[in-house]
């Protein structure tokens, strides 16, 4: 992979080649753990590590045609998917719950203001 760090406003940025743009693309958006985050979010994942020209008009091309963005990412805040009882565990740490939680805490520097809640049942 050929690339290039570059300093922009204090922060380094690698500017991606154009055989892997599509890979960065699908790192910060269908990565399994992140579950086709927003376009936003997405927009600041890869604004926080990568550039390369064109890059808003290219991500915005891929999220509006990806089919489980859309599902999951509604205006009005509901979800199509349905929602499943969790039945109660047999053995400690048999279910886990995760969830990201970020931007509860103005005026932090980004890299500082996000939080992993883990819930055992």
């Amino acid at each position: 992979m050929n690339y290039y760090i570059i300093e922009k406003n204090t922060s380094a940025l690698t500017v991606i080649d154009r055989d892997h743009i599509s890979l960065i693309v699908q790192e910060c958006h269908d990565f399994p753990y992140m579950r086709h985050m927003s376009k936003d979010r997405t927009k600041e994942r890869v604004q926080s590590t990568a550039w390369w020209p064109q890059w808003k008009k290219q991500l915005g091309e891929y999220i509006n045609t990806c089919v489980y963005g859309q599902k999951e990412n509604r205006k009005d805040g509901r979800r199509y998917w349905l929602l499943k009882n969790i039945e109660e565990p047999k053995y400690p740490w048999e279910t886990i719950n995760m969830d990201w939680v970020s931007g509860l805490v103005p005026g932090v520097k980004k890299n500082f203001n996000d939080f992993l809640v883990i819930v055992e049942r």
